[in-house]
C-alpha cells in the first residue's frame, strides 16, 4: 500500500533534498515493539504480511510515517498502479513501507512495518528502519517470514526462532544462528540491528511447497501464536480458527485427486508426528522472561549489545538471497 500521490503530469522532486523517512507524527509510545515484514521471497502464502495486516484490521492502527520508494526500487519491477479518484482525477499510487502504530495492546504497544521487499541500497534502507525504532523508542524489533518447506498442511504449522543476542536466546528458548552465506534484506536488517545495540528476534513459519500461494491463514495463525507466545501481547489468533478449518478442507479436497501426493503427504505426516515431542516452556514461561529482558535492558542500556558481527536471521531455513 502507499499514499496516493499528486498526478503523473507533477514534476520530480530533487532526489538530494527527499528524505528517507516521511513522518506524519511520531508519538509516544507505551514500551513499543516494532514488527517487520515484507512482501516477496520471505513471505510465502503472504503468512507474515498477513500476520501484520491482520493486527492492523482489528486494532485502531494509524500510519505514523512511510519509507519513500524513490531509491530503493525498481519501477519497472514494482510498478506503481494509476487510479481513477471519485472526483474521476488520475493519480499514481507508488509502492511504500509504511509504519503505522497500534495502541494499547498489552503490554506493548506495537508498530507495524510492511510493505514490498526493497530491491537497492539495503544498508540505506535498513538505516531508515533503525532510525523508525530509535525515534519511536522501541523496545525490541521482531521480523516474521515465511519459507516454503517440506511440511505436511495437515499438521501443525511449525515456527522457528531465532536470537544473535546470546541471553535473549537463552532465555526464550530460541537458536542462535548459524547460517554462513549470501543474504538478503532480514540478514541486512539483522546486521544494523545487532550493530546498533537493538535487541531483534526472528520468528519464520514453515509453509507446505505444494500449496504455497496465498492465502495460507495456517500459517498466518501460526506466527500470531508464537508471537503472542513469546511476548504476551495478545493478537486474536484463535479468531482465525474457521478460516484455518475451511483452507485446510479446501487442501484436503484438492490434494485427494493424486495418489501420488497423498502418499507424500502421509510421509510428511509421520516425520512431523516423529519430531513432534518437543519439551517448550510454556507461554507464561516465556512472556515472563521476554519482560524481564526488556526491563534489564531498560535499567542498563548497554547490556543490549550483541556479540561482534552480523546476524542473518532467517538463513538456516534459506533467507532471501535475492
Amino acid at each position: 500500500m502507499g499514499d496516493v500521490t499528486d498526478d503523473v503530469t507533477d514534476g520530480v522532486d530533487d532526489a538530494a533534498e527527499r528524505p528517507i523517512v516521511v513522518w506524519d507524527g511520531a508519538p509516544r509510545l507505551q514500551d513499543p515493539l516494532l514488527l517487520v515484514a515484507f512482501e516477496g521471497w520471505f513471505d510465502a502464502g503472504e503468512c507474515a504480511t498477513g500476520a501484520l495486516s491482520w493486527i492492523r484490521r482489528r486494532s485502531e492502527a494509524r500510519r505514523v510515517c512511510h519509507i519513500d520508494p524513490e531509491e530503493f526500487f525498481d519501477f519497472q519491477e514494482s510498478r506503481p498502479e494509476i487510479e481513477i479518484t471519485d472526483a474521476g482525477e488520475r493519480r499514481i499510487r507508488w509502492p511504500e513501507i509504511e509504519c503505522h502504530v497500534v495502541p494499547a495492546a498489552p503490554p506493548h504497544d506495537l508498530v507495524l512495518l510492511t510493505g514490498i521487499e526493497p530491491r537497492m541500497r539495503w544498508r540505506t534502507f535498513c538505516q531508515g528502519i533503525v532510525d523508525i525504532a530509535d525515534r519511536l523508542e522501541c523496545q525490541m524489533v521482531v521480523t516474521l517470514g515465511a519459507m516454503v518447506a517440506g511440511v505436511a498442511h495437515s499438521r501443525a504449522a511449525s515456527v522457528k526462532g531465532s536470537a544473535q543476542n546470546g541471553e535473549l536466546a537463552d532465555r526464550l528458548g530460541l537458536d542462535r544462528p548459524t547460517y554462513q552465506g549470501p543474504t538478503g534484506i532480514i540478514g541486512t536488517l539483522h546486521d544494523m540491528l545487532d550493530r546498533a545495540s537493538l535487541p531483534v528476534v526472528s520468528l519464520r513459519v514453515g509453509v507446505p511447497h505444494y500449496v504455497a500461494g496465498p492465502p495460507n491463514p495456517k500459517g498466518m495463525r501460526a506466527l500470531l501464536a508464537h508471537f503472542e507466545t513469546v511476548t504476551g501481547v495478545t493478537t486474536g489468533y484463535q479468531e482465525l480458527d474457521s478460516s484455518v478449518q475451511a483452507w485446510e478442507q479446501r487442501v484436503d479436497e484438492a490434494v485427494a485427486r493424486d495418489p501420488e501426493i497423498v502418499a507424500y503427504i502421509q510421509q510428511l505426516e509421520a516425520e512431523a508426528d516423529r519430531t513432534a515431542t518437543e519439551n517448550l516452556p510454556s507461554g507464561d514461561d516465556l512472556a515472563l522472561e521476554f519482560q524481564k529482558f526488556l526491563a534489564e535492558q531498560r535499567q542498563s542500556p548497554s547490556s543490549a549489545e550483541g556479540d561482534d558481527g552480523g546476524t542473518d536471521d532467517a538463513e538456516d531455513d534459506g533467507d532471501d538471497a535475492g
